[in-house]
């Protein structure tokens, strides 16, 4: 299989977690957290399937909580090359579109947008509020650029989470192909290195009825979709979210050396 940028190839023959949408569930990742590392193996890998960030009550702490866990598994990783992947969700794109808000064109209605689809949590994260915002774009762009800027820094300063941000995969796979990882779904007319926001937005309805392997992998695996009516195994693909940050459990899964669904954990 060719390289593709932005994409996490991952070591064959290992076993691999996959961990669904967090959503600012920072404690069911805290107990999923001792739960995975009691039965991590050396050689195991680790891949994040997006939306870390946004909806529940402590994306913050959500994240400080993943990036514990990276350094975790860091000291007991045979390996110095990376054993823990992030992939980029829809709440990873909207926060870094936000810091660029004063860019869009109707900044109002953006914002009015990224707050129903739950951005108000990570806002709150970096020390200020949607409605601060909505006040910065009533007094102009000036003010709303100095908002921005104001989350840059606060960002900027906590440590290791602007980092995070620019290392965000769009996908992760296994090579041979068996496994590919998104956030939210495939686009099934386009390649793989035409997918785009497809992985973090999802490309349509059809997911979960797709009838022939895609590009040759024996699943794709994603980590949320609207519904959040997993974990669901289905003829090609496998869908992980059980709703973390709407009132389900925060589930990962663990996939055998084959590419084999082994396990389930949830928190």
């Amino acid at each position: 299989m060719a390289e593709v940028r932005n994409f996490a190839e991952l070591k064959p023959g290992t076993r691999i977690w996959a961990i669904a949408s967090v959503h600012g569930e920072a404690e069911r990742l805290a107990r999923l957290h001792q739960a995975l590392i009691g039965k991590f193996q050396p050689t195991d890998q680790i891949v994040f399937l997006g939306n870390i960030l946004g909806v529940g009550p402590n994306a913050g702490l959500a994240l400080e909580e993943a990036l514990l866990l990276r350094r975790h598994v860091m000291a007991l990783s045979e390996t110095e090359e990376p054993c823990v992947h992030f992939l980029r969700g829809a709440q990873e794109e909207m926060w870094q579109k936000l810091l660029m808000l004063q860019m869009a064109p109707n900044p109002g209605q953006v914002l009015d947008w990224m707050e129903a689809q739950g951005i108000g949590s990570t806002v709150a994260a970096y020390g200020s509020s949607v409605a601060t915002g909505r006040q910065s774009l009533r007094e102009g762009i000036l003010a709303l650029t100095r908002w921005t800027n104001g989350l840059r820094e606060s960002l900027r300063v906590r440590d290791g989470h602007a980092q995070y941000l620019s290392s965000l995969q769009h996908a992760a796979y296994t090579n041979p192909p068996s496994l590919l990882f998104v956030s939210a779904g495939i686009d099934a007319a386009r390649p793989l290195a035409a997918q785009g926001d497809a992985f973090w937005w999802g490309g349509g309805s059809g997911f979960s009825a797709l009838d022939r392997s895609f590009e040759g992998f024996r699943y794709v695996v994603r980590g949320f979709e609207r519904s959040h009516a997993g974990p669901r195994a289905d003829a090609f693909t496998i869908t992980l979210d059980n709703g973390a940050g709407f009132g389900g459990a925060l589930i990962a899964a663990l996939f055998d050396e084959g590419g084999q669904l082994a396990e389930l954990i949830e928190a």
